[in-house]
């Protein structure tokens, strides 16, 4: 039974940074692509950032240059760097995990599996 265990969030204020870890089981980290989503009520959950099994990654625009995702296979954990942080960076933020190599793209659906997700909330 695969799990994903999403730890990290939290309050912060806008430009400071937290750092999302998502714990996995019954999933080996590394051989297929992840990815970080995020979701604020009434909008569509959106890809935040992806990374394929041999490292290739990439981001929405809105985090790009401020958002670093990775991985540790020994740790079965994928990561999420978040820097300075925004108010429109808001949200409830869910690990994903596919059954392929290479990433789906930025559609929730080519995802099989979710965590719970962690609330984050960035202050003005």
């Amino acid at each position: 039974q695969v799990q994903l265990v999403e730890s990290g969030g939290g309050s912060v204020q806008a430009g400071e940074s937290l750092r999302l870890s998502c714990a996995a089981s019954g999933y080996t980290v590394g051989t297929y692509c992840m990815a970080w989503f995020r979701q604020v009520p009434g909008k569509e959950r959106e890809m935040v950032a992806r990374i394929s099994s041999v490292g290739g990654r990439a981001y929405a625009d809105s985090v790009q240059g401020r958002f670093t995702i990775s991985q540790d296979n020994a740790k079965q954990t994928l990561y999420l760097e978040m820097n300075s942080l925004k108010p429109e960076d808001t949200a409830t933020y869910y690990c994903a995990a596919a059954t392929v190599p290479f990433c789906p793209g930025r559609s929730r659906s080519g995802y099989t599996y979710w965590g719970q997700g962690t609330q984050v909330t960035v202050s003005s």
